[in-house]
């Protein structure tokens, strides 16, 4: 699990890193809220814990920025603000948590687990509601196992794509890393998966994109993929 942990306090977000760690959490750190959104751009973060004192804007911008792309990553603010006011401002903005500090870390674990255990939840009961992912013309079919574009054309994918193409689904809009597809449709390290990927997002996208003008799928140089239907990077 990867927390993005936004505080311009040195100190104390090394400190929480550091006991997060311990209990099995990827931690990184953002100083401020320019660098929470290119973290966040770059994927893979499970839960957010942002203070609301930044230097660059407030934790309930960057809440409400996040809130606007459509982004459903949960939110913790941890902050010394803990004017009746100011939750109602956290919530509001778009935060699913509110815990004020000084807080016991034990507390704050807690609390964090029940966030990502929700989300996860929340995650099911939509994914149960519906077997297609869509976007744009393409639809995938989750219980037969079926990719169509353009209304009624049929693509045929191997099992492998079928399912490196519901990962890109399941997470359209957002950029990810080579090491994220690669543990997550693989399951193995960047340094044996990426010459196999290669292959993959090549064979992949002659049957999504090639005969069609709206390409889904694009490169980010240095980084890796983002499949949304329009790429003005």
């Amino acid at each position: 699990m990867q927390i993005l942990l936004v505080d311009e306090d040195v100190k104390l977000a090394m400190s929480l890193k550091r006991s997060l760690r311990e209990y099995g959490f990827k931690v990184s750190v953002a100083l401020d809220g320019a660098s929470a959104r290119k973290l966040i751009g770059f994927g893979g973060i499970n839960l957010i814990i942002t203070e609301i004192n930044l230097p660059d804007m407030s934790g309930y911008e960057l809440c409400r920025d996040i809130r606007s792309q459509n982004i459903q990553i949960p939110i913790i603010i941890l902050t010394t603000q803990g004017a009746i006011e100011s939750k109602l401002i956290g919530f509001e903005t778009g935060a699913d948590d509110y815990v004020v500090k000084p807080v016991e870390f034990s507390e704050l674990l807690v609390r964090i687990k029940a966030n990502i255990k929700r989300s996860y939840q929340s995650y099911d009961v939509e994914l149960a509601e519906s077997t297609q992912l869509t976007m744009a013309d393409l639809t995938l079919d989750l219980r037969t196992k079926t990719v169509n574009r353009a209304g009624n054309k049929q693509i045929n994918v191997t099992p492998r794509e079928f399912a490196l193409l519901e990962y890109f689904l399941r997470n359209k809009g957002t950029v990810l890393s080579r090491e994220e597809i690669t543990q997550n449709v693989w399951e193995m390290p960047t340094n044996v998966g990426n010459n196999l990927l290669n292959v993959y997002m090549n064979s992949l996208r002659k049957k999504i994109d090639k005969d069609f003008a709206i390409k889904l799928i694009h490169t980010r140089k240095g980084i890796g993929f983002v499949m949304k239907e329009y790429d003005n990077a």
